[in-house]
């Protein structure tokens, strides 16, 4: 198992089209995926689940992955939220 505190960089959160890309690169990986924040835990293979966080700009989640390709999986995740995503409006 690897985990990972990100910070959410995107100026509006991880929402809507942020989280569509989100779950997209996550759905890439076979591990099992979850994404924390505070008390509140989501698949992150499931759009709904990861709306339900309405994770902000500034904000920290910790991303966990359990399977073969867990390292890469949480370093694809992190990139995303931490480069790739913070150019989106």
């Amino acid at each position: 198992m690897t985990s990972r505190k990100v910070e959410v960089k995107n100026n509006i959160g991880l929402h809507a089209s942020p989280a569509a890309f989100f779950i997209n690169e996550a759905c890439s990986f076979r591990s099992t995926i979850w994404v924390e924040k505070g008390d509140r835990k989501a698949n992150a293979k499931s759009l709904m689940s990861v709306l339900s966080l309405c994770a902000r700009q500034g904000e920290s989640l910790l991303i966990t992955a359990d399977g073969e390709d867990e390292v890469a999986a949480v370093d694809a995740l992190e990139d995303l939220l931490l480069h790739r995503l913070a150019t989106l409006a």
